[in-house]
Formats: structure tokens, sequence, C-alpha cells
């Protein structure tokens, strides 16, 4: 009985288990894999991104020098920002919101 009663003491009177999630974000564990940020300024249009890419999500556009990325097909294993010898794609720490409409994110020079 007296352990019962510590217990039930303890979830009174302690903090919550859970996040209100909608009203507060969760903290991000180290090591979370985000969105991309392509830096057009450091990309010389190699291609590499686009061919290590194992989900086809990033479209290399030479003649445009513009940049495709489809979030909705990436599945962030960030395996372009290994690639990428010029370091222009920078990984944010931050998790897109969910969304409802297929959108591209086009990066231009």
């Amino acid at each position: 009985m007296p352990r019962f009663l510590r217990s039930v003491l303890e979830n009174l009177f302690g903090k919550p288990a859970t996040v209100m999630y909608p009203f507060e974000k969760p903290p991000l564990p180290e090591g979370t894999r985000g969105e991309l940020n392509f830096n057009m300024v450091r990309c010389d249009q190699c291609q590499d991104c686009e061919r290590t890419c194992p989900s086809a999500a990033i479209t290399v556009h030479v003649e445009e020098k513009t940049i495709e990325w489809e979030p909705f097909k990436c599945i962030y294993c960030h395996a372009c920002v290994r690639a990428c010898m010029h370091k222009a794609i920078e990984p944010k720490d931050n998790v897109s919101s969910p969304g409802y409409k297929v959108a591209k994110k086009t990066f231009k020079a």
C-alpha cells in the first residue's frame, strides 16, 4: 500500500508526462535530420546531389541554374549533404510541419 500511495502522490503533484503538442513543440532529439537548404552561392551545379539521392527528390537544372527539391519525395537520409563537395547543402535542425499540398521548393542562383 505505501508504494501505491507514493506513486499516486508523485503523479498528482509531478509534471505531466506528455507535451501539449499543438501549443508546445517537443524538443527534437540530437541528430534529427531536418529540412534541407541549398546555398546557391556555393553550388557549382555538379549534380552530385541529384545522382546520390535514392528517392530522386532533387533535380538540378544546369541551364536555368536552379535546383528543385521535393520534400514529399525526400526520405531525409542526407546522402546529398554528404555527397556535396562544396558544402552547398545545409541541413536544418527543424522538421517541417505537415502539409496537405504537394509542393516543390526551387532554389535559384
